[in-house]
């Protein structure tokens, strides 16, 4: 007899239906790290990779574009940086990507651009003002990031308590969330939250197809959630300078430790300047909340296959809590709508 192999467990929510994609997770787009051959991955896996434009660097943009092949991904800009260097979007534009993602800015210059070619427009947000700019803007997907994400960021609010906050707020645009999610009880979490979908960083930090060195990688395995800190003094020492009030959240080392709360950088500055690439005793890696539960180094295909699994028992084996198969019941009395549909895995026929 042979043996058939099973496809893998589906969760279908307003994202996999709008982005055309089998699984709910997105790649968020880390500068520098987050490369073409790790968007790529991803999106083959069954979820949608962004290639990190960050600080909008035609030149890396070009090299990474050209990494992803013709694979389906998106890109991710920083958006203060991309009033400086207008030019990357079209760049991003011209190979007709599905969707751009932008973050940390005034979305709105640049939402009639996206959508006229055809891709869609993810905001990222944390604030009231933000979130205000992104609806105004027209965004199809909003992404509420909390300061549980590694990278840069506000340190205002935790994923938990911002995600349904802006799930009632942007009603009924689908939203993603971000922020220490590692692991498939994040993503059955968040979609008990409301939202539609996740993103990480973290994690496919430590996987094989990112462009982080193996020495980065395996600092992330070793470390744990409660070694990151929230600093600004990278930007200080590096640049560029970021808006008041964002810092970010790295691995504590020693430059953070020594310098962190003190005005006079000149001594950090040199330090910084004279270390080796991969010390990161003294460079940044950056990583969130989520690195207790990141406890190897996998393709990027194992990560979201078996997230994707992990949440689909879970939410199935939730029922067995519960007397009826209700959903959520809102503050009326009434019953809210599911938005997410497990579909158990099949075997393909032979």
């Amino acid at each position: 007899m042979t043996t058939t192999p099973e496809l893998p467990t589906m969760i279908t929510t307003p994202i996999t239906t709008l982005l055309g994609i089998r699984h709910p997770i997105l790649l968020a787009p880390m500068g520098d790290t987050a490369g073409g051959r790790l968007a790529a991955a991803v999106s083959a896996a069954g979820g949608l990779g962004l290639i990190g434009g960050g600080y909008a660097d035609p030149d890396w943009l070009t090299t990474e574009l050209a990494a992803a092949g013709d694979a389906c991904v998106g890109v991710g800009f920083i958006t203060f940086a991309l009033d400086q260097r207008p030019g990357a979007l079209r760049l991003a534009l011209d190979t007709h990507p599905p969707a751009i993602q932008l973050s940390f800015g005034d979305p709105r210059p640049y939402a009639d651009d996206i959508h006229n070619s055809g891709a869609l427009l993810i905001c990222q947000v944390q604030t009231s003002e933000e979130i205000a700019h992104a609806v105004a803007a027209g965004a199809d997907v909003i992404i509420a990031q909390g300061q549980d994400a590694g990278g840069h960021g506000r340190p205002d609010r935790g994923t938990m308590g911002l995600i349904p906050s802006v799930v009632d707020m942007v009603a009924p645009l689908p939203v993603v969330a971000a922020g220490g999610i590692a692991d498939g009880r994040g993503l059955a979490a968040a979609l008990m939250l409301g939202a539609a979908g996740i993103t990480m960083g973290t994690r496919f930090l430590a996987s094989t197809a990112a462009l982080s060195s193996p020495a980065e990688a395996a600092a992330l395995v070793a470390a744990r959630s409660g070694d990151t800190v929230r600093t600004s003094v990278f930007d200080v020492v590096r640049g560029p300078a970021w808006p008041a009030g964002h810092d970010g959240r790295v691995v504590r080392n020693r430059l953070t430790d020594e310098w962190n709360d003190r005005h006079d950088l000149i001594d950090a500055e040199r330090m910084f300047r004279t270390a080796a690439a991969d010390d990161y005793a003294v460079r940044p890696l950056w990583a969130g909340e989520g690195l207790d539960l990141i406890d190897g180094i996998g393709s990027p295909e194992a990560i979201v296959l078996g997230i994707v699994a992990e949440a689909a028992q879970l939410i199935m084996s939730s029922g067995q809590l519960i007397a009826a198969d209700v959903g959520a019941v809102d503050a009326g009395g009434g019953v809210r709508p599911r938005v997410a549909k497990v579909s158990e895995p099949r075997r393909v026929p032979s």
